[in-house]
Order: structure tokens, then C-alpha cells, then sequence
């Protein structure tokens, strides 16, 4: 059967039969796969902590009928052990790799989420910037990647140049007085320039925050992914915050 190699990031694993593992990957080049890790789980196992979510691998693999089967594993970045010795950085961690898993499709090419994942787990691991910005941050990202690109200056509904108060998950964000619809949410000022400055990286800004706008910022990024996801991200519920 014919062998491929290829760089991934290991995003979820569950049990299989006794001793083997299905290990979920987002791969640079063939996007995202699910491969079979075989006696992963004995503890003489070659290469079963390599196969751990968060870690930055180098694999081969040789393709098969439905899984494809890992024959060999070389650790190009160890973030997920990093990562697991922090606990906030870990449930960030949880949340990002499980959102990524949600917006990627299996032997899709996923180029984009696959460098923005990696820049978010380096980022954790590097402790950086506070873990709860570079999940929202993150989260944005991948979201814009995906299509749904919120605005935080403009009127999302018809394009009035901004500022505006208004904010509506459903219209894809800041809204002008003439186009807010009933129930919108009226955020603080600080609190959307906080959510730009995420989607467009300057930490300058992000880093300098108030914590009271970090948390009005990640109640409304979160709204927005479950809004777009159409289902709940399980691991947000576990993220510690400030």
C-alpha cells in the first residue's frame, strides 16, 4: 500500500480495541485525517506520547481501506506537553483544538487553519500573552478563515464607517442605529477595540486590556462561534478565565 509523510498537529485521540488509538490530525498538506496508531496505549509504545493532542509531529503513514495506519513519528514540537503543565493554557488548548476539529473537514486542504493553529499552540506554549486572549484571538482567526468574519468598526448590515454601540451576533457584528435589531447587546467601546485588535493581531493593544473588557470580549466570541458552529464547544466550558 502506497507510504505518505507529512507534518500534522494532533488535534483529539480515542481508544481502540486494547491497546491502539484513533488519532485525529490536521496535516500541512492533506488536511485533516484520522489515522490509526497501532499499540500506542502499552507503555513500550515507540511513539504513543507523540500522538498526544497539542503535539507538533512529522509522520509516516501507509493508507488503507478506511484508516490510514502511522508507521512512524518524529516530535517536531512538544507544545502539548508544554501546554499541559499550565492549567489555563490547557483548557485554552482544549477549546482551540476542539474548534479546529469543528471547522476543518476530512482530505480538505486546510493551509490556513492548519498555520493558525500552530501559531496559537506556540503561543500558548511560549506563554506569550494571557491564554484567554490567545483563545479568543484564535477563535476569530479561524472563524474569518471559515467565512464568518465579524466586523468591529463598521455596520456589519451596511457598511456605515463606524464606531457603533450596537452589536448583533446574527448580523455579523457591530451594527449602526439605523440597522440594530431588537436585543442587540450595546458592548463597551474598549470592549470591541479589545475584539479588533485580536482579529487583527496587535497585542500592543490586547495586552494592555482592562480584564472587565477581556471578559465582556470572550462572552461575545464565544456567542459568535456557537451561533456559526450551529452546536455547543464543549471545552469552553472548562476554559479558566479571569
Amino acid at each position: 500500500m502506497p507510504l505518505y509523510r507529512d507534518e500534522a498537529i494532533v488535534l483529539r485521540t480515542q481508544k481502540l480495541g486494547e491497546a491502539d488509538r484513533i488519532v485525529t490530525l490536521l496535516t500541512r498538506t492533506r488536511g485533516k485525517v484520522r489515522v490509526v496508531g497501532k499499540g500506542v496505549r502499552r507503555t513500550k509504545s515507540r511513539f504513543g506520547s507523540r500522538l498526544e493532542p497539542g503535539m507538533h509531529i512529522d509522520l509516516q503513514c501507509y493508507e488503507g481501506r478506511n484508516l490510514d495506519t502511522v508507521t512512524q513519528v518524529e516530535t517536531l514540537d512538544a507544545w502539548g506537553d508544554t501546554i499541559s503543565r499550565d492549567y489555563p493554557a490547557y483548557t485554552a488548548q482544549g477549546a482551540i483544538v476542539e474548534t479546529c476539529d469543528r471547522l476543518t473537514e476530512e482530505h480538505a486542504p486546510a493551509i490556513q487553519q492548519y498555520l493558525l493553529l500552530g501559531g496559537a499552540l506556540r503561543s500558548l506554549a511560549g506563554a506569550e500573552h494571557d491564554p484567554g486572549l490567545v483563545l479568543d484571538a484564535y477563535l476569530l482567526r479561524a472563524l474569518a478563515v471559515a467565512g464568518w468574519a465579524p466586523s468591529f468598526h463598521d455596520c456589519a448590515r451596511c457598511g456605515d464607517p463606524g464606531p457603533h454601540r450596537g452589536f448583533n451576533i446574527q448580523a455579523g457584528g457591530a451594527v449602526c442605529s439605523v440597522c440594530r435589531p431588537p436585543g442587540s447587546a450595546a458592548p463597551a467601546p474598549e470592549t470591541l477595540v479589545l475584539l479588533a485588535a485580536l482579529l487583527t493581531g496587535d497585542w500592543v493593544i490586547a495586552d494592555a486590556s482592562a480584564d472587565r473588557h477581556r471578559r465582556e470580549g470572550n462572552g461575545l466570541v464565544s456567542a459568535f462561534l456557537q451561533w456559526h458552529l450551529e452546536k455547543q464547544v464543549r471545552s469552553l466550558r472548562m476554559v479558566e478565565r479571569v
